[in-house]
């Protein structure tokens, strides 16, 4: 057996070697062409990629699209109108500031409880958010955040910005030291001041001082932005919304100055899942052994790691832990997980998006969680999952958990309610593969050059893979894509040309041209270990090489038929212009011939070798020679 997979360029993906042959496979969301090669598929020609509203294709994947005004639903298929709340969902807990006294030395904590977003920016610096703004612009969060329960104000809120200052410390959110917390004769100074929105950036840099020889010191520099929400329920007669906003904006500034205070004593924490971060540190104390990575990373096999989704990093433990149950994380590298809407504590441990916090979950061997009370193919409901309802006559709906089904359009019913596919459509006529079927004119129209449909009865047809088209209209099979690209790669000292789409068959009316122009005092040596050109064409498919693009230059090789013998020959000229011509007629699978260059030198050695018949005497030998 000869174990394809051991050469370069077998397989574009993966390559699995079988006794006496070899498959290539592609990576998801690819698709193989030509044999060998992968191409990313073009979801959205399949039936618009199955989205609601609009499709984007990328590269292995693709992405619905909603129009303004609605937004994705879990299933990220369909849109959904933007609720401004939820009627019956807990509110999620609010940030609180707290600052107390001790001995005269004021200390403030920020707990974070929910809507969290911790971005390490760079070594020295980061941006931490908590809460969900409430004009949400451009600052969008990077995040659904959990939708605001309906006895949330709507009053604009009350906006603070403020800059302080920490000398000779680095930005580093690092977990407090135990020691530290002595709760001995603490005063409240500031009661719990609920925060709405809290966005803080920490950067730290060196600043030289001009002067005398001062040591260049390291200044963190912390920006905050908070937001407080304005109470309906404060505003009574004595004190009107305007008295109201006044008093809030006090509190808010009274914080502002104490935590400015705490700040300059660097006693400034922040508190996520129960552990409490100093928001910056003097760098005596970065000197322990586990400070080797960065927060909201752990070190595996001697390299950082970040946290993956479905699990925090805990600076108490410094480890990532499974969110529990009831909580979920739907990004990498965070310092806590996030409440469920449901917040009941029910639900898996390690949850990744809003969608797993809910009730039975059927772990798939593909690792999608499949919800146990969604939808099935050919119903729908107002939120994809049970009680669901059946799609009516002249519906359909191919997927489970989806929103609403699908129209056949142009006045169509089908056969029976609860469709799940456009084939169940009562057509006037039925397609055949190649076609579609156009539900306004009632007609079957042949699939446009590059793109092709395999089945009978579809109303759509697929897009070629990646970059390849199709030589004609009415294409049936993903092999009729093929890639036009003149294949090879020309080195001074070695080097292989290909055909187009090579192994698969090369498309109609291509014409490719290579130039081979070796370094000073070497010569080219060409092997054809085998050449696929349709005979019936009566040459209409050529590979000529000589000396020039002039047909009257010296002529080292041309052929227009197939040959499974292999030949090696060296060049007639020191440079070679390659050409490869088809016409429309018959394809074949063309070529892959490699060349090398040699020292002139030795030319008289090479030409007597491959000249020597006993190099393709026995069928072993042109074997090994290919």
């Amino acid at each position: 057996d000869i174990d394809e997979c051991s050469f370069e360029r077998t397989c574009d993906h993966t390559c699995i070697n079988y006794p006496g042959s070899f498959e290539c496979l592609c990576h998801k969301g690819y698709t193989l062409y030509g044999l060998t090669h992968c191409g990313d598929i073009d979801e959205c020609s399949i039936s618009n990629g199955s989205c609601d509203y609009g499709c984007l294709n990328t590269m292995g994947s693709y992405e619905c699209v909603c129009p303004p005004g609605k937004k994705l639903h879990w299933n990220k298929k369909d849109c959904v109108e933007m609720v401004k709340c939820l009627p019956n969902a807990k509110p999620a807990p609010k940030a609180q500031l707290v600052c107390s006294k001790t001995g005269g030395i004021e200390s403030c904590f920020l707990s974070c409880p929910s809507n969290t977003l911790f971005v390490p920016d760079s070594e020295n610096s980061y941006t931490l958010s908590c809460g969900v703004p409430i004009q949400q612009g451009k600052a969008q969060q990077k995040r659904n955040a959990t939708l605001p329960n309906c006895a949330d104000s709507l009053a604009p809120p009350i906006k603070q910005k403020a800059r302080f200052k920490i000398k000779d410390a680095k930005c580093h959110l690092r977990p407090r030291s135990k020691e530290k917390t002595k709760d001995s004769g603490k005063q409240a100074v500031l009661d719990n001041c609920q925060v709405t929105f809290v966005n803080l950036k920490c950067d730290s840099s060196k600043k030289k001082r001009r002067g005398r020889k001062s040591p260049s010191k390291e200044v963190s520099h912390i920006t905050t932005e908070f937001e407080v929400e304005m109470k309906s329920e404060e505003v009574s007669d004595t004190c009107n919304i305007d008295c109201v906003r006044k008093r809030m904006e006090q509190k808010l500034q009274t914080a502002i100055k104490t935590l400015r205070k705490s700040i300059n004593k660097q006693q400034f924490y922040i508190q996520f899942s129960g552990t409490e971060y100093e928001v910056a540190q003097k760098p005596a104390k970065a000197t322990e052994g586990h400070e080797a990575c960065s927060t909201g990373q752990v070190l595996q096999d001697g390299k950082c790691v970040t946290c993956s989704t479905g699990t925090f990093y805990s600076g108490e433990h410094n480890q990532c832990v499974p969110c529990s149950p009831g909580t979920y994380q739907d990004t990498e590298g965070q310092l806590t997980c996030e409440p469920c809407p449901s917040n009941d504590g029910q639900g898996v441990a390690g949850a990744r998006n809003v969608s797993e916090c809910g009730g039975n979950w059927l772990t798939n061997p593909d690792d999608h969680f499949q919800f146990l009370g969604q939808c099935s193919p050919g119903h729908y409901s107002s939120d994809g999952f049970k009680p669901c309802r059946v799609c009516p006559l002249g519906t359909y709906q191919p997927e489970p958990g989806r929103t609403l089904c699908f129209p056949c359009g142009g006045g169509l019913v089908t056969k029976y309610e609860g469709a799940v596919s456009f084939q169940d459509c009562e057509t006037k006529v039925h397609c055949s593969p190649g076609h579609y079927y156009n539900s306004t004119t009632h007609r079957c129209i042949r699939c446009p050059v590059g793109t092709y449909q395999p089945e009978f009865g579809q109303n759509y047809c697929i897009t070629c893979p990646g970059n390849t088209s199709t030589d004609f209209d009415g294409s049936t099979n993903v092999t009729h894509c093929k890639n036009q690209h003149c294949g090879g790669e020309l080195g001074d000292y070695t080097g292989y040309i290909e055909s187009p789409n090579y192994p698969g068959d090369y498309p109609a009316n291509v014409e490719c041209i290579w130039n081979i122009n070796p370094p000073p005092k070497r010569r080219i040596l060409i092997v054809v270990p085998e050449i696929f050109l349709p005979i019936e064409d009566e040459c209409g498919d050529v590979l000529v090489m000589r000396k020039s693009a002039s047909p009257t230059s010296i002529t080292t090789y041309e052929t227009c038929q197939t040959y499974e013998r292999p030949i090696a020959f060296t060049s007639r000229s020191r440079k070679l212009w390659i050409q490869f011509k088809s016409n429309e007629g018959n394809s074949g699978k063309g070529f892959q011939v490699p060349y090398v260059t040699y020292d002139e030198d030795y030319q008289q050695l090479i030409e007597d070798i491959v000249r020597d018949g006993r190099l393709y005497a026995s069928e072993n030998h042109q074997e090994i020679l290919k």
